[in-house]
């Protein structure tokens, strides 16, 4: 499944701090460092910040006091140029690496250009309190980046290291990309489990808040399914892998959070291309500045000269570059702790706008917990007879359907399925099975009637499958599923939240859905239909929307996909859901709950707001300050404000995402 956080190598970010992002993210789960020692890392990297910063304030303050007392100009500049050289070097270091690659024109250019032009003019202090105060920005942005990186990287700190698997009757400690599907595995008390399986022997209560978001433990026993990523609470259980460790639910959700950041959102987009050619034309403008008055006007050149040095400082675009994208990395990373797995900050976006959501039936609204709950048997044959031939039918289907029929009949006739010589799933119509000479069929009535098949047709609110064999009608099997819980409080909240359509769409019968609607409270729903009727219909609903509304599409099945794929937000469940559903979804809510659309929507509401205090906030000081500048109402103390001081508030306003919790 190609999803989730990657680090776009290629793109050129404006501002430093936000590598830590998306060049660093890229190692939050390397398999050869631990999360201890990125820590340490970090920890290292804010302590040699702090060494810096206390270094430049000191001689910055001893040349400010010399100059008070002492008499020497030199010692006093001396002071000065040694707390700029500490202070700017990271700034120079970065400014001639970008020369070399011909691609300068960024916050760090127009920092050493203000700073060398406020010294030219005999502004010492100045110039040495932008390069110091723009450190003390970057250390306070730098430890609010580093925040939303450990809540990430806390929150995936999921990945299994070890497998404990059995072997010739004793247990071997393994790498879980060695164990086999068919392999049994220990998982013990306090450990992570590293495949996805079945529970072949023990009980025990699991931590799913990694994986789901719920904190109450669930348990968990024998022929239950069992995914990687949860840990043991309190026994130890032995597990038959049903999935490779590069298939497993753990994998899947690791490679979705380290590849969502390529799929950026336009408001992510614009900002970026914003900000490449910004930089070129606030250094042109500043230029203007300084010239043009006093060519045109006969101005003093040094007044406008530093007029066009605060322009320059106020004018970097800092803080709209790194907060933006870091909104979005907060709002992705919030969503995963409550059990909603975002591809990418464009569907963060789409999602905020969504007024219609469109769900399938069986495994969104239903439990996909299939019950016979009736057989209906034709004069001329047993039941048991007809049960053989469903059984024969479903043998090799691996639909929720076909395993209840099949658990219905397994202690009632015995099959031999090595007699069956022909076998065809029929899409969106049933089984078509040649065994022992004899044509079976098993499916709706689609299926019955487009082979000119008399039959009995039920009315019912179940699920019905019909019996047929060498065109001969023997009767149907009718099969009952259960509505999730609470799904009548869910549409009632989806529908408060501004919601405006909510509508099922089911392959199943009128009578099956006109039930389960009444039921859950939805007022507009389709029946009886094909995978491509679907589509046709989340078209038809696209088209009569307005432009700025957007629809969801919530599904579990394989027949979901295409679907799923159509919607401008298409949404899969993780853990009934098929891997095609998944594969074509944009988000993977991992409970299989509907409810999640709820904080989903909230999450991406907030994400959005933060995102546009941020734009408004930002763009409005430096528009205040710049227009001040060119009239002589400021100085270098509010430019450094407006640039560095407009920074770190945009920033921490983005960290406000991570405080969203359920309720």
């Amino acid at each position: 499944m190609d999803v989730g956080y990657s680090s776009n190598k290629d793109e050129k970010h404006t501002c430093d701090n936000f590598h830590i992002i998306c060049d660093e993210n890229s190692h939050l789960h390397s398999h050869e460092s631990s999360v201890g020692e990125k820590n340490n890392i970090s920890i290292f990297k804010e302590r040699k910040q702090l060494i810096t910063i206390f270094t430049a304030i000191l001689f910055y303050a001893l040349g400010i006091i010399y100059n008070q007392f002492g008499n020497e100009k030199i010692i006093y500049i001396s002071f000065l140029a040694v707390a700029y050289i500490i202070s700017g070097k990271e700034v120079f270091k970065a400014v001639f690496k970008n020369i070399r690659k011909f691609d300068f024109l960024d916050e760090n250019f127009l920092m050493m250009i203000a700073t060398i032009g406020a010294i030219a003019i005999g502004e010492y202090p100045e110039a040495v309190g932008v390069m110091l105060f723009y450190n003390i920005g970057e250390y306070f942005e730098s430890k609010a980046v580093n925040k939303s990186r450990k809540n990430i990287e806390e929150l995936m700190n999921i990945k299994p290291e070890v497998a404990y698997l059995l072997k010739n009757g004793s247990i071997v400690e393994v790498d879980p990309n060695e164990v086999s599907i068919g392999d049994n595995i220990i998982v013990k008390v306090g450990d992570k489990v590293p495949l996805d399986g079945i529970v072949v022997k023990g009980k025990s209560r699991f931590d799913t808040s990694a994986i789901t978001g719920e904190s109450v433990l669930k348990s968990i026993g024998v022929g239950e399914e069992i995914t990687s990523g949860i840990i043991n609470k309190n026994s130890v259980v032995e597990i038959k892998v049903t999935k490779e460790f590069s298939d497993s639910t753990v994998s899947k959700i690791l490679d979705l959070v380290e590849n969502s950041v390529s799929k950026k959102a336009k408001t992510e987009n614009f900002i970026t291309v914003f900000a490449r050619y910004y930089t070129p034309i606030v250094v042109a403008l500043a230029l203007v500045v300084s010239i043009v008055p006093t060519l045109v006007f006969n101005q003093p050149f040094f007044t406008w000269l530093y007029r066009g040095l605060i322009f320059l400082v106020v004018s970097c675009p800092c803080a709209l570059v790194l907060s933006i994208p870091l909104s979005y990395f907060s709002g992705i990373g919030v969503a995963s702790k409550n059990g909603i797995l975002v591809k990418g900050s464009n569907y963060i976006e789409a999602l905020k706008s969504v007024d219609t959501v469109l769900m399938d039936k069986t495994g969104t609204i239903t439990k996909g917990i299939f019950e016979v709950s009736k057989v209906n048997v034709e004069d001329f044959i047993s039941e048991e007879e007809l049960l053989k031939y469903a059984a024969v039918a479903e043998s090799r289907s691996s639909h929720p359907i076909a395993n209840s029929i099949s658990k219905y009949c397994s202690d009632k006739v015995s099959i031999n399925i090595d007699k069956i010589e022909d076998y065809e799933e029929i899409s969106a119509y049933g089984i078509r099975v040649v065994y022992d000479g004899r044509e079976i069929l098993a499916g709706n009535e689609r299926l019955m009637k487009s082979r000119n098949i008399k039959f009995k047709e039920i009315f019912a609110a179940t699920t019905k499958v019909y019996i047929a064999v060498d065109g001969v009608f023997l009767g149907s099997i009718e099969i009952s599923d259960r509505i999730k819980d609470n799904m009548r409080d869910t549409i009632r909240e989806m529908k408060s939240m501004g919601i405006k359509k909510i509508i099922m769409l089911t392959g199943d019968s009128d009578e099956v859905a006109k039930e389960v609607a009444n039921e859950i409270g939805i007022e507009r729903y389709y029946s009886k239909l094909l995978p491509n009727d679907k589509v046709d219909i989340v078209e038809q609903i696209m088209n009569e929307n307005k432009e700025n509304s957007k629809t969801a599409f919530i599904g579990d099945g394989i027949n979901d996909a295409p679907v799923i794929a159509r919607a401008d937000v298409g949404i899969s469940m993780g853990g009934l859901g098929s891997d095609a559903a998944i594969e074509a979804s944009d988000l993977v809510f991992m409970t299989d709950e509907v409810s999640k659309i709820i904080p989903a929507i909230k999450i991406a509401k907030k994400t959005n707001s933060v995102v546009w205090e941020n734009i408004v906030f930002a763009i409005g000081i430096k528009v205040l300050v710049l227009l001040l500048s060119i009239l002589g109402l400021t100085n270098m103390w509010i430019a450094i404000f407006a640039d560095v001081g407009v920074a770190v508030l945009a920033v921490l306003n983005s960290l406000r995402i991570l405080s969203y919790n359920k309720r």
